[in-house]
């Protein structure tokens, strides 16, 4: 008897961005309904890691950022679907506020959230990522933008 395929998993990024010690989050439509996220999408074809969470991150955000370090890589396989995500987290600045900006279809809006604010609107999550990754940004996890190689 075959064992079934599993489909391949799907290769993300997400940025940690703190302002005044509040973290920058979006609130979005999802088949689930609303949830929070950090700003955070697909890795396109051809694009590198840093390039796809500076993208994702301006198109969910007014905001422009520079990656500043890798916080981790989560792998997580959604209960309801079974689709696996691999998520490549990175701490981030901002660099530049672009007010201007239309916010990507399907992002209600860009906002900022104190941590205690973030544990409180646990049950709101995207995913257990959300706060996961944000855990070990508080904890002071952070590896060089070149802990991942990309040739």
């Amino acid at each position: 008897m075959r064992e079934l395929e599993q489909p391949r998993p799907v290769t993300t990024v997400a940025t940690i961005v703190v302002r005044d010690g509040a973290f920058l989050l979006v609130e979005e439509e999802t088949r689930a309904g609303v949830r929070l996220n950090q700003p955070a999408g697909h890795l396109e074809a051809g694009e590198t890691l840093v390039a796809a969470a500076i993208r994702e991150t301006l198109e969910e955000t007014p905001y422009r950022v520079a990656p500043t370090a890798l916080v981790g890589i989560y792998r997580w396989q959604a209960p309801v679907t079974g689709a696996t995500f691999i998520r490549y987290a990175f701490a981030a600045d901002v660099v530049a506020h672009e007010a201007h900006r239309t916010l990507d279809e399907g992002i209600l809006r860009a906002f900022w959230l104190s941590y205690d604010d973030l544990i409180a609107s646990r049950d709101q999550h995207r995913s257990p990522l959300v706060l996961r990754c944000v855990d070990d940004f508080r904890a002071g996890v952070r590896r060089p933008l070149d802990f991942v190689t990309e040739l």
